[in-house]
């Protein structure tokens, strides 16, 4: 695990998002601009999409960001690939340490399949995301590019067998990740509203997302 603090600070940021648990941030960030996720307080788990704003087929790829740095966790110097192999961003600063690409989103259907039929109905990332561009259409992401997704400050452990195990976090209260834009991007952000596993700590909180020029 790689942790690198950030000299930024918040004061002097171009824009500041609060983000309440289990709500969405969409948003652009231009080349060149750096924005930081914060973890307010402590083992909340934030399901991000990015895509190229101006070709939103292009995205966020798990399988070339894993090839290109030979690594299953994301953290500080690991950059982003997206499924055209081009960086559309790269991790410049890192309290948290390691942050999950495996694990995916929560969902209905896996609510349902993992824990039990009546969690069907219990709110989950991709009704977040589908409320994001059902709202936002002007960014012109369809239900189709909802694909890989970045699960920050999220423990997905890798078992000697090759299966996954969500596990507690280990994030902490004001723990962050910072990142800076190599292209025009598009950030979608769902705040994770899960009750069922220790990703949240059974006890979903808010987020902050900070801009700066």
């Amino acid at each position: 695990m790689s942790h690198i603090q950030s000299n930024l600070h918040p004061e002097t940021a171009f824009s500041t998002h609060y983000v309440p648990a289990g709500d969405y941030f969409l948003g652009e960030i231009k080349q060149g601009q750096t924005f930081r996720i914060v973890d307010l307080k402590g083992n909340q788990a934030a399901d991000v999409l990015f895509y190229n704003a101006k070709d939103p087929s292009e995205r966020y790829s798990a399988m070339d960001t894993i090839r290109s740095q030979g690594n299953l966790y994301l953290s500080a110097g690991t950059k982003l690939m997206s499924n055209a192999n081009r960086e559309l961003l790269e991790i410049v600063a890192d309290t948290c340490g390691r942050h999950d690409t495996l694990g995916g989103a929560c969902a209905t259907e896996s609510n349902t399949v993992r824990y039990s039929l009546e969690k069907r109905c219990m709110h989950a990332c991709r009704d977040s995301w589908m409320l994001a561009i059902a709202e936002h259409p002007e960014f012109g992401i369809s239900k189709r590019d909802i694909t890989h997704n970045i699960n920050f400050f999220m423990n997905v452990p890798v078992t000697a067998d090759g299966g996954l195990t969500f596990e507690d976090g280990i994030s902490a209260p004001g723990k962050y990740v910072e990142l800076k834009a190599k292209m025009d991007i598009v950030m979608l952000i769902s705040n994770c509203p899960q009750l069922n596993n220790p990703c949240n700590g059974y006890n979903p909180t808010p987020i902050e997302v900070i801009v700066w020029n």
